[in-house]
């Protein structure tokens, strides 16, 4: 029930390569108010290569903690897992998918990125 209710508050293109895991709130003292971690598992599609059968999913990437508009007055913090793709005949050549939804070279997704712009805040302050 709490992930299906999450889902109306997540950007709509994250929802379409990534499955809700689970969420957790916590008492983030430096913020000094509870904080909600929604934590992400790509999906198990690769997307950035055309020979799709040549690659195999082997786990992965460490977590990206990016942050999101607050809900309801708490912080909201996506913990995202990406996949690293295998080319099965060529172990070392390891690939994954990008995703533009995330700020370049930010912290943030690029709906609170671009908020913050038009609201005359510098996005770059927050990485």
């Amino acid at each position: 029930m709490e992930i299906d209710i999450i889902r109306y508050f997540l950007p709509e293109e994250l929802l379409n390569y990534f499955d809700i895991i689970k969420v957790e709130k916590a008492k983030e003292e430096t913020l000094n108010r509870d904080v909600l971690h929604i934590y992400l598992d790509e999906k198990n599609e690769l997307r950035s290569v055309e020979d799709t059968l040549s690659f195999e999913s082997k786990g992965f990437l460490p977590v990206k903690q990016i942050q999101d508009f607050p809900i309801r007055g708490k912080a909201v913090f996506l913990c995202i897992r990406m996949r690293r793709w295998r080319n099965k005949t060529e172990p070392n050549h390891i690939v994954q998918n990008d995703y533009s939804f995330i700020a370049d070279g930010a912290k943030l997704t690029n709906e609170i990125a671009a908020f913050l712009k038009s609201t005359g805040r510098d996005p770059s302050r927050y990485h």
